[in-house]
């Protein structure tokens, strides 16, 4: 007699637009802000969520997909923030700015770490980071192109992988209380944005 047992992968999953889902999204999401991936179980996100552990594997067949969808979620949103600020007349400012976001930079490097256990968040966050680093070298080859940057000058490409990398650097040192230099680096890199970009030209 054939099994009337739903595999992991065959039943049927709460529906994605639902509130108890959105609830457990954002337990997850502070969770890993707070205390890193690691503290990030069934039944922590449910008790964070005020939930029974089982409503977890209701909406989300594995941790992975819990995983997968707080990182989604999180990254479209980003994308929308991204688009609205190089679309500002002071794009490259406004870019700065979420560029170093601490909060924003903690959550994606607590994600790199995950990655390196599991695969399928490698690969995502590698698909969205695609899209963001396309859309920042657009913005700041416009910018230098509109300001007659000459063809010597940091390549667009080099900019944003510098903007990126220096905001990880300054979140992970003050993550350790390390902040020499801090002050003057930011004042640096803000007078140089103000140069290129003064007033939206």
């Amino acid at each position: 007699m054939a099994s009337t047992i739903k595999t992991a992968s065959t039943r049927r999953l709460g529906a994605p637009d639902s509130r108890t889902r959105g609830l457990l999204l954002d337990a997850a999401e502070q969770l890993m802000l707070e205390e890193g991936y690691a503290a990030v179980s069934s039944r922590r996100v449910a008790s964070r969520a005020g939930l029974k552990p089982q409503l977890v594997h209701y909406y989300f067949r594995t941790m992975d997909d819990l995983f997968l969808a707080v990182y989604r979620r999180s990254a479209e949103h980003n994308l929308e923030r991204y688009a609205a600020a190089l679309a500002s007349a002071r794009s490259l400012q406004e870019l700065w700015k979420l560029v170093i976001d601490p909060g924003g930079t903690a959550f994606v490097m607590e994600f790199v770490a995950l990655a390196n256990h599991r695969k399928a968040i490698r690969t995502e966050i590698a698909r969205h980071a695609e899209r963001f680093r396309q859309m920042q070298l657009d913005a700041v080859a416009r910018v230098l192109h509109g300001c007659g940057s000459p063809a010597n000058s940091c390549p667009p490409v080099v900019a944003v992988l510098l903007m990126t990398g220096l905001s990880q650097v300054l979140v992970l040192e003050k993550a350790l209380g390390i902040t020499s230099g801090h002050d003057e680096t930011l004042a640096f890199v803000e007078r140089c944005l103000r140069d290129l970009n003064p007033s939206g030209a």
